[in-house]
């Protein structure tokens, strides 16, 4: 059973930096489009950043050029640099995962997701 655990979240101020990770099992992560999704309370969940097996990055209007999506596919862990934090980045982040190698530029159809980080930054 595919298995993705998240790590790294926590409290920050505005300007400040998180490193999330997202650890896999069960999984040959080289060969899957990964991404970060973030869900704040009241409102929907939103892609951030995704990967694929070609390390071809994507990025959500809000973060690009503030946060950085990357892999290591021999530890089978998944990052989301965090730099410039802002309060409008406070969320749950979740790490998700699709059975397919290329993203195709959608955040749509990811297969496995797992259980989140909470971010937290204040003002």
């Amino acid at each position: 059973q595919v298995q993705l655990v998240e790590s790294g979240g926590g409290s920050v101020t505005a300007g400040g930096s998180l490193r999330l990770s997202c650890a896999a099992s069960q999984f040959t992560f080289s060969t899957h489009c990964m991404g970060w999704f973030r869900q704040a309370p009241g409102k929907e969940r939103e892609g951030v950043a995704r990967i694929n097996y070609l390390n071809t990055t994507g990025y959500d209007d809000s973060v690009r050029g503030r946060f950085t999506i990357s892999k290591d596919n021999a530890r089978n862990t998944l990052y989301l640099q965090m730099n410039s934090l802002k309060p409008e980045d406070t969320a749950m982040y979740y790490c998700a995962a699709k059975d397919s190698a290329l993203c195709y530029n959608t955040w749509s159809n990811y297969n496995y997701w797992g259980q989140g980080t909470q971010v937290t930054v204040s003002s």
